[in-house]
């Protein structure tokens, strides 16, 4: 693997049609978990093979058995259950949990898709978790007296996890805390779960906070017990990149630069890319800067996807080039 400029992506892709409609079926009844499971594995095994195709350094399950990023660990955690649906973001909605009693962890909630995943290939795959505080908030809770203390429970349940996915291999592990970026005031309740989280962790971990006022929690925001913050930057012109320019930034961590704005049906140039890239080299040193597309890279086709993220690639690759990276 090279030694800079590793590249990867946030998490998610589009499901295949096929997918979503089984999904669908499934809820109602009319379709077999294990029909369900093999679909989902199908997909995986697809998007895993295009990021392969594509050259990406560091890959991703696709979240391919994940209908939403909490409703997914609410449907399964015990003293959680689904509740109605609220709208999520544009037109899409999730099913809100509810937290009815003490929250544990019973058994493995991702281990298997990533192992199947990380069988599928001999370059590391990602494992994928949603942070206690981003649960918690965009969660009903019923039981906890206080945000905090639920946080802090659902902080022991998510640790659990990572530590499954740690010891059967992963090599990094992502706990996203996207509600932070809405939530300003509550920025030492969620550094405080994180902490719990991560504890221990041998493996890289890697935090994505997502659109929002991402300044008001700088640099506190950078307390967090992670090693690498994955951040949008091409989506706001790389407005972000004007915070770190005094220095400030930990010697100790690393940044996941998105350098493609999926936002957006139109497939950038090489140049563009490579003058993103350029300007997140301006913060830190290659070996420290991964380069990856920003949050939301499901809301694009995967034809969309393919076409953003070769050309991500293409602009590594001659970055790498121009400095002489192996």
């Amino acid at each position: 693997m090279t030694k800079g400029l590793l590249t990867t992506t946030v998490g998610s892709f589009s499901k295949p049609d096929a997918l979503q409609r089984a999904r669908n079926q499934y809820a109602r009844g009319k379709l077999s978990r294990e029909e369900l499971l093999e679909l989902e594995r199908e997909a995986t095994r697809d998007v895993i093979a295009l990021q392969e195709d594509i050259g990406l350094d560091i890959l991703v399950d696709g979240e391919m058995a994940r209908g939403d990023m909490v409703a997914y660990f609410g449907e399964l955690l015990p003293g959680m259950e689904l509740g109605g649906l609220v709208r999520s973001y544009g037109n899409r909605y999730y099913h809100k949990p509810i937290i009815k009693d003490d929250v544990h962890w019973q058994e493995p909630l991702t281990l298997e898709m990533w192992r199947f995943a990380q069988d599928l290939t001999d370059k590391p795959v990602k494992g994928m978790l949603t942070g206690p505080y981003t649960i918690v908030e965009w969660s009903f809770d019923e039981y906890y007296p206080s945000r905090r203390d639920a946080v802090l429970a659902m902080a022991q349940v998510i640790r659990r996890e990572a530590q499954e996915l740690e010891q059967a291999g992963a090599k990094y592990i992502q706990i996203d805390e996207p509600a932070l970026s809405t939530r300003v005031d509550d920025l030492e309740m969620a550094l405080e779960g994180m902490a719990v989280v991560t504890e221990g962790i041998k493996a890289k971990t890697i935090t994505h906070v997502c659109y929002g006022d991402f300044a008001s929690v700088y640099p506190g925001f950078l307390e967090m017990a992670v090693q690498q913050f994955d951040l949008e930057a091409a989506n706001s012109n790389y407005d972000v990149a004007d915070m770190f320019t005094n220095g400030t930034f930990p010697e100790e961590k690393e940044i996941a630069w998105g350098v493609i704005d999926v936002h957006s049906h139109v497939v950038e140039s090489v140049d563009q890319v490579k003058a993103g890239i350029k300007r997140g080299l301006e913060i830190l040193p290659p070996e420290r800067l991964y380069i990856d597309p920003d949050c939301g890279l499901k809301t694009r086709t995967w034809e969309e996807a393919t076409e953003k993220l070769r050309v991500m690639v293409e602009a590594v690759r001659a970055v790498r080039e121009e400095l002489g990276i192996e």
